[in-house]
């Protein structure tokens, strides 16, 4: 049966990692509408907990393709940015920097994962970093405020978040992976 060119080995891996993949895209699709209207425009999204989680558990490749699949799926107008909206208005909006930023971010967390588990956190706070850097400069730009006021509007108020969702993933991302692996050996 390995022999024939339809047999599920040779195929297997590809497939699991497309479901893999979008499995995890439609995660973070759930996860990211909700959000918590803080004092400035930038609303706190749980979208960053899908991406540390996607990208903690499926590594940086796969990870990032999870990630890039939400913005396009949010891109084409399904609601799934902070807020329940979607749309190309919503990522060349003031918050849009934070939505391409993701892609990043889940890289270079998804990288840290292959040294074990403890190596999301500086995985994530590196992946965050790049992510604040991106979100906030686009929003300079967009709204022509100062340095002070952007990292006020757009950094500050998050740090505290960000970090619980970081040990969150950290928590939850072992017991993910060893589920997909569980799942892919009897496949």
């Amino acid at each position: 049966m390995s022999d024939s060119p339809i047999s599920r080995k040779p195929v297997r891996r590809p497939v699991f990692d497309c479901v893999a993949m979008a499995l995890f895209a439609a995660v973070i699709c759930v996860l990211s509408p909700f959000s918590v209207p803080l004092f400035g425009v930038i609303p706190l999204s749980f979208a960053s907990l899908g991406v540390y989680i996607a990208a903690g558990t499926l590594g940086g490749r796969r990870g990032t393709v999870a990630v890039l699949l939400y913005v396009l799926i949010g891109a084409v107008g399904v609601p799934v940015f902070a807020g329940f909206r979607g749309g190309f208005a919503v990522i060349s909006g003031m918050t849009g920097g934070y939505i391409v930023g993701y892609i990043p971010c889940a890289f270079l967390t998804g990288l840290s994962v292959r040294r074990g588990r403890f190596w999301l956190i500086p995985g994530a706070l590196a992946g965050t970093a790049v992510l604040y850097t991106v979100g906030t400069a686009w929003y300079m730009l967009l709204t022509g405020s100062a340095f002070a006021t952007a990292m006020t509007a757009c950094v500050i108020p998050f740090i505290p978040g960000d970090l619980i969702k970081i040990a969150c993933a950290t928590g939850l991302c072992p017991a993910l992976r060893a589920a997909l692996a569980r799942v892919y050996r009897h496949a």
